[in-house]
């Protein structure tokens, strides 16, 4: 089946872009505004509405391929590429990507995800962005031409032997709204939540990590009383943006106390903490989570270190696990360009026994979420994120709604 056309639009996440930088540089909220100037090039403010472009691949037979161009929430950071605007990329991809795609046969995902994956205009490689839209257009196609579920043309073109398709853990965010919404994952029993965003010392952390400390008994307790069932537990997953490394001056030793103490808060459930501390490169923050992971593990503690920033590519991904810089290293979908890379990433993650988690941002879309839902139980992920947006239901919803629509499916035939 060849692609006859190619059709572009303007489209909307499920979040916003934010100004990392000038957040973490004290940026305070006005309602959902952040109040400030912007510190990132690109950026009109420091919270901006988040967009997309879709992409629609029309087959011979006038099926659709389907595919979304998204970055995350903190765009232009942490190694990554500048912020995504659509108005900015939709006359690049007309004028240099469209003439390319007319013609091309879709039976093969890998083959075409590769070539546009590595693809150079001009001496560079696409914006992550692109890469991401137009290989999940093209697993789409694929899908399409085939006949068959995303995540079955995954197992095909990755050669993973299993007859069955099986559930993956779902990580659900709060966002900023870190108690109403936690009750929100309690009745959807969320196997995992509840991300709570701590990216700021002062008030969300706490100089000594206190006000953290406080909300994890909280989050323990609210669990305990509110569950329907007394075997439904939980994983804590609180991502904080290296505001631990932060608080303690990037003293190893101190950090690893406080984790234990947050351990033992969390009890009886299990806890992870992503991002505990940014080194500024990816060299120094590989450094700082082996030696944090190493410290843990010497403790016999149970608390697991995630890893995300500066952990971006399928290379760097690689780098962390090789190095165990962490226990679990967040695939950051938008982040890798092509969806092939994501396939890969978890593949790899597996095999070395890092913890891998199909992870990416709150300001997808719910055609980018379905997609690498398909990925992360074609891969066998160890969670995937419930996403766009940070309400939790919508996001839910979607990656839920999605999962058990594949695995009847694909178990069915």
């Amino acid at each position: 089946m060849r692609i006859v056309d190619v059709v572009l639009s303007k489209s909307y996440t499920g979040f916003f872009f934010d100004d990392q930088k000038a957040i973490k540089n004290g940026a305070v909220n006005d309602g959902f505004f952040y109040v400030g100037k912007p510190m990132i090039d690109g950026f009109s403010n420091i919270r901006q509405r988040g967009e997309a472009i879709s992409i629609q691949l029309i087959l011979e037979n006038g099926e659709i391929g389907l595919g979304d161009c998204a970055a995350v929430q903190y765009s232009g950071t942490g190694g990554r590429d500048p912020l995504f605007l659509a108005d900015d990329y939709i006359p690049f991809i007309e004028k240099h990507l469209v003439p390319k795609l007319i013609g091309l046969e879709t039976s093969r995902f890998r083959v075409l995800a590769e070539e546009f994956d590595n693809l150079e205009v001009n001496g560079k490689r696409l914006h992550t962005a692109i890469r991401y839209g137009l290989t999940q257009a093209f697993l789409s196609a694929t899908g399409k031409t085939l006949k068959l579920t995303m995540a079955e043309v995954i197992r095909k073109e990755y050669n993973i032997d299993d007859l069955e398709f099986t559930e993956v853990a779902i990580f659900t965010q709060s966002g900023d709204d870190r108690y109403l919404n936690v009750d929100k994952m309690i009745i959807k029993e969320a196997d995992v939540l509840p991300h709570a965003l701590i990216n700021n010392v002062e008030t969300k952390l706490g100089r000594q990590g206190e006000i953290l400390k406080d909300y994890v008994n909280w989050l323990r307790n609210r669990i305990i009383r509110h569950r329907s069932r007394e075997d439904y537990n939980p994983i804590m997953h609180i991502d904080v943006y290296g505001t631990i490394g932060i608080a303690f001056n990037n003293d190893l030793e101190k950090i690893v106390d406080y984790l234990l103490v947050l351990e033992q808060t969390a009890q009886p459930f299990k806890i992870r903490i992503e991002g505990p501390i940014d080194g500024g490169n990816k060299k120094d923050t590989i450094e700082y989570l082996k030696k944090l992971t190493s410290m843990l593990d010497e403790r016999n503690s149970s608390l697991e270190i995630v890893a995300d920033e500066w952990c971006n590519t399928l290379e760097d991904i690689i780098d962390f696990a090789d190095h165990r810089a962490g226990h679990m290293l967040q695939i950051k979908t938008p982040d890798l360009g092509g969806v092939n890379n994501i396939c890969e990433a978890i593949i790899y993650c597996n095999q070395a026994g890092i913890g891998s988690y199909c992870g990416g941002t709150c300001n997808e879309t719910n055609i980018s979420a379905e997609v690498s839902t398909n990925i992360a139980i074609a891969c066998k992920a160890n969670q995937c994120l419930a996403k766009p947006g940070m309400g939790v239901d919508a996001g839910y919803m979607i990656v839920k709604n999605e999962m058990n629509r594949v695995l009847a499916l694909a178990n069915r035939r």
